[in-house]
């Protein structure tokens, strides 16, 4: 899943790795929602600390379509939100930008397959620029495009309420979301150093162990699309 803002963490049991790092020392007494993420070999659903990198060539890369519609979400589809927030996030509140933002609140486009939700971006409007709260879509539909066509509607979203940036925070540690934005135009514009260590008190372990540190701030132009 393509996660955006400041993680937010359950004070239980942690599952597979879900460590606050405090020095060298490790405190294992907050849990991560999982998984996130499936492995391209195996098919098995991964946690955030399980995940790894791995570098293919182009041909090597598979993408699997599927036909999906996206649209505007309806009251009837609160339940079927509030789920893949819990898969995705724990909850419906997301902190970026100096700011919490809570889904339940904001404009949520999501992707169906077969009637079911597989995808969802949350926006909503921040000094002047569309946001982009939350966007995640289920492991077994990432590289479907998905999460790509998500985008897309929110840009239009945008060009259609005439505003002139879209943009989006996330973490130092989520390479996958990096890599995702930025080959679809956005650029990083602001760095919020230790934003994460302030929020949580000490460095969180996140995707593939890297300590989760600072926002990154990246935002893409609607105007000259």
């Amino acid at each position: 899943m393509v996660r955006t803002g400041a993680k937010r963490y359950k004070k239980k049991a942690p599952p597979r790795g879900g460590f606050v790092c405090q020095g060298d020392d490790v405190t294992e007494d907050l849990e991560m929602p999982f998984p996130q993420y499936r492995c391209a070999t195996c098919d098995k659903d991964l946690p955030l600390n399980d995940a790894r990198m791995m570098v293919t060539c182009a041909e090597h890369h598979v993408s699997e379509r599927v036909d999906f519609v996206v649209r505007q979400a309806t009251a009837s589809d609160r339940h079927a939100i509030e789920e893949i927030c819990d898969r995705a996030w724990g909850e419906t509140e997301v902190d970026a930008f100096g700011r919490t933002f809570d889904v339940l609140t904001c404009e949520n486009l999501i992707a169906v397959v077969g009637g079911e939700l597989v995808g969802l971006i949350s926006l909503a409007l921040d000094r002047g620029e569309l946001t982009i709260v939350l966007l995640s879509v289920y492991p077994e539909y990432q590289g479907s495009g998905v999460g790509a066509a998500l985008v897309e509607a929110a840009v239009e979203r945008a060009r259609a309420k005439r505003l002139s940036m879209v943009k989006v925070a996330t973490t130092n540690d989520d390479i996958p979301a990096l890599y995702f934005y930025q080959r679809r135009g956005f650029v990083i514009f602001d760095i919020a150093p230790g934003a994460l260590v302030e929020h949580h008190g000490s460095a969180i372990s996140g995707f593939a162990d890297i300590p989760v540190r600072d926002e990154l701030r990246l935002r893409r132009s609607v105007c000259s699309d």
